[in-house]
């Protein structure tokens, strides 16, 4: 097997439990985003831009649909025969078996998958953000330090700090101290999840470590390279980065893609987001149709009124329905004169005739404060919502739902319907 000088292990296993109904089915990676795009694209498109080649995917949690959109790689361009894509599932070992149980475990087991390239170096990246970066520019910094291990950062808000792990760090950009989500940071330095290693260190970490229950980068690899070494580095990034792991900062995201100057650009000719398409016939404005301001994929068909919104491939919206502030991934049909405000609606879910979403105001959350904590509405795939009711703020439903679901015809704000087979 041909040598490669840096190759990239992509940790794609993460139920993503914060997007509620969203991921009772699917891998966060595998969510709809921007339209006809999946949150792996990212990552995935970044390896290409940068000229990594070879790229391990390891998942865990609903692979199928992740499985099946990378397929053999070639939308980017990774389907070669020394190196590309490979989808990396746990596995069966003689006399062990076990699901990955920490971000490191996962890459300690597919230690035999980098042995055979003997990297120079190894990328460690995340499925779950949506950011463009140049890792040939953080491989660069890594080199021109001399590094063991180079963490990519950047500034986070003082009062959010608490929430990652956090970098201190001398002039020369060199860590000094590294705190797991500490209760008082003394740095606003955010580490972002993404880290480059000398392949020799991170073997000789990851076999130390092997036997750490739940073996994870921030709390078990970092430190124990901490002891060993002081050539850890940060390469500290500016642009844009969002960990979509929210279902406000999911929406938000989406949303500030329709701005009128959006500050995540998906369409500079430099750094394309390349996605697995499907040849679908371009999107369909009907006479008397309006569409301001939106993201409106191919085949997609509308009768009715968009603005604000991010709709997905194949949604029909029909005449007499309106749809702002909303995502509607693919295949989401919206019946007429339904209205749908602030709603994230996922794939292959119909929305009856005349039915009002997102209708009310905020209130607590009766299904899980911690997950539902907006004004949004938030429906599983392949939901249905019968005519003629009306769906409050703050709100989950999951499943084929009927009239009686419905009392009075209306979804309270902060209420759920979860069918059986939906969100557990």
């Amino acid at each position: 097997m041909m040598k490669k000088r840096m190759i990239a292990m992509l940790l794609a296993g993460g139920q993503g439990s914060r997007l509620g109904v969203l991921t009772a089915k699917v891998a966060k990676p595998a969510v709809a985003f921007g339209g006809k795009y999946r949150i792996i694209d990212f990552p995935l498109s970044n390896c290409v831009n940068s000229g990594v080649d070879t790229v391990g995917v390891l998942t865990q949690y609903e692979p199928l649909r992740l499985n099946s959109h990378i397929g053999t790689g070639m939308p980017w361009d990774l389907d070669k025969r020394d190196g590309g894509v490979t989808v990396l599932p746990p596995y069966e070992k003689s006399g062990d078996s076990e699901w990955y149980t920490g971000t490191a475990n996962a890459i300690y087991q597919n230690l035999a998958y980098m042995e055979q390239y003997n990297p120079d170096y190894v990328l460690i990246l995340s499925g779950d953000h949506i950011y463009k970066m140049d890792y040939e520019e953080m491989l660069s910094c890594h080199r021109r330090n001399q590094a063991e291990v180079t963490i990519a950062s950047m500034a986070v808000p003082w009062e959010e700090a608490s929430r990652f792990g956090i970098l201190v760090t001398d002039d020369a950009r060199k860590i000094t101290a590294f705190e797991e989500k500490p209760a008082n940071p003394r740095s606003n330095l955010a580490s972002m999840g993404i880290y480059i290693f000398n392949w020799k260190m991170l073997r000789e970490a990851l076999i130390a470590l092997k036997d750490v229950p739940g073996c994870d980068f921030g709390k078990h690899i970092i430190p124990y390279c901490f002891d060993k070494t002081d050539k850890l580095y940060t390469y500290e990034f500016n642009g844009y980065w969002k960990d979509v792991g929210t279902l406000s900062s999911y929406w938000q995201a989406n949303m500030e893609l329709v701005d009128l100057v959006p500050e995540f650009n998906l369409y500079e000719e430099f750094w394309k987001i390349y996605t697995r398409e499907a040849s679908l016939p371009p999107m369909y404005m009907a006479k008397g149709a309006k569409a301001e301001r939106s993201i409106i994929s191919d085949g997609s068909s509308i009768y009715g009124e968009v603005s604000h919104s991010v709709l997905g491939p194949n949604v029909l919206v029909e005449e007499g329905a309106v749809v702002h502030d909303s995502i509607l991934m693919r295949g989401v049909k919206v019946g007429k004169n339904a209205r749908i405000e602030k709603a994230i609606i996922a794939e292959n879910t119909e929305i009856g005739e005349g039915s009002i979403l997102g209708e009310g105001a905020f209130a607590e959350s009766q299904l899980d404060t911690r997950v539902y904590a907006s004004d949004l509405v938030t429906v599983d795939e392949n939901s249905y919502i019968p005519p003629h009711v009306s769906v409050g703020k703050n709100t989950a439903i999951s499943g084929h739902t009927e009239p009686e679901d419905y009392p009075g015809g209306r979804l309270p704000d902060g209420g759920y319907i979860v069918k059986a087979g939906g969100e557990g």
